[in-house]
Order: C-alpha cells, then structure tokens, then sequence
C-alpha cells in the first residue's frame, strides 16, 4: 500500500530534489555507467552479474568473460557449470548462470536474437526486474522510461529525504513524481558515483558530506 504524501512534503521533496540534481552535476559533470560493455547483451549479462557484487568486480570477471563468449551463440552453446566457475567471483553464481543462459535462450526463440528495447520485454527474461531493465533501455538504447534504483540510489533517496519507501518499485515511483525525465538516467550514474567518493554506507562524517547541509536545511 503506497504512503500518501502531504502537497507541502512533496513541494520540501521537489526542493531537496532539484539543490541535489544541481549539486551532483557540478561534483559529477561527465557521470555514466561504471560497467564496461561493448554491446546490449553484454551491458545486459553485466547488469544481472552486478547484483550483490561490485562494479569493479564485475569488469574483473566480464573482461574475461566477454573475450570467451562473443556473441549470442557462445552463450547458448555455454555449458552450465563451467559458466558458474567463469562468474564464480561475482556471487550468487547459481542463479546468476541460470538467469544469464535462460536469458539468452528466450532472446533467441521470442525476440529474434536481439535483446529488446521495450520495458515489458525486458522484463520478461529471468533475472531481469526493473533496476536492471532501466539500466538496459537507458545506458543501451537510450531509452529513459524510469529510473534505476540500485543499493545506492536506495540508500541516499531514503538517506536525504526524497522518500519514505523500502522497496525498490515504490521509491522508483516516488522519485520520478519529484525528479525532471531529463535527469532520470543522469540521477542514479551521479547518486552511485556520490555514493562511492563521498557517502558511503559505512560510517563516515557525514555531516560534511557535499549533499548534506543544503538538503537538511529544507526539513
């Protein structure tokens, strides 16, 4: 059941929402997309494998991995186990290589070979919710239907004010009421990359984080 939210709280949102938007385009002008792909799939296979692992991580093993497996065919030919070992780093491998080669099998049969460019397409191959759809679409396809809400941007929208929500598809809702479209895909590359440099989720000074004055004088 989602929160119902005052006029007056989604106004001190909107406020709070815009002084952060400004502020991570000054600290992050050039932000993008940590993981490294040449293509949709392998911006696809990199997205799944980035779930409870790190982004350094996952470049680590993809830059192996995509050398080993080139195309879609690679990947359907795939042996299962040895997937799991080639992803092993990354954790959850289990699932990660189920997904991954489940995926790439529906690509093929219901998609002609192509990782799709639509919302409800995407969501349809395993491992695939919208966090990594978003992710896809924008980054891929330059295609901005949400916005992608990963531990990060989860962490610091709770942290700063812009929502009261714990799950991921509520607070992607209550982030693009108060977040202009054109900064959708630039919010969460900027939140990520803040996240890491300046607030992260151990302890830290966080009072003198750059975000922190500026946002808790509107409360």
């Amino acid at each position: 059941m989602e929160k119902k939210i005052s006029k007056e709280e989604l106004n001190k949102r909107k406020e709070r929402a815009l002084i952060i938007i400004d502020k991570l385009a000054i600290l992050f002008p050039e932000s993008k997309i940590a993981l490294n792909f040449s293509n949709n799939l392998e911006l696809l296979i990199a997205v799944i494998l980035s779930a409870q692992c790190t982004d350094k991580k996952v470049n680590e093993v993809t830059e192996k991995l995509f050398k080993k497996y080139k195309n879609l065919g690679d990947y359907l030919d795939a042996d299962l186990m040895e997937f799991e070992k080639d992803i092993h780093s990354t954790g959850f491998y289990h699932n990660k290589a189920k997904n991954i080669l489940a995926a790439v099998k529906i690509i093929k049969n219901d998609f002609n070979g192509k990782v799709p460019d639509r919302m409800e397409n995407l969501l349809k191959l395993p491992g695939v919710a919208r966090k990594t759809a978003n992710i896809v679409l924008g980054d891929g396809f330059g295609k901005v239907e949400g916005i992608a809400v990963d531990t990060h941007v989860k962490r610091l929208s709770l942290l700063y004010g812009l929502t009261k929500e714990n799950n991921p598809n509520k607070i992607e809702k209550d982030l693009m009421k108060i977040i202009p479209q054109t900064e959708w895909l630039n919010l969460n590359h900027r939140l990520i990359e803040y996240g890491r440099e300046y607030c992260p989720a151990r302890k830290h000074d966080h009072n003198n984080c750059p975000l922190t004055k500026d946002v808790d004088s509107i409360r």
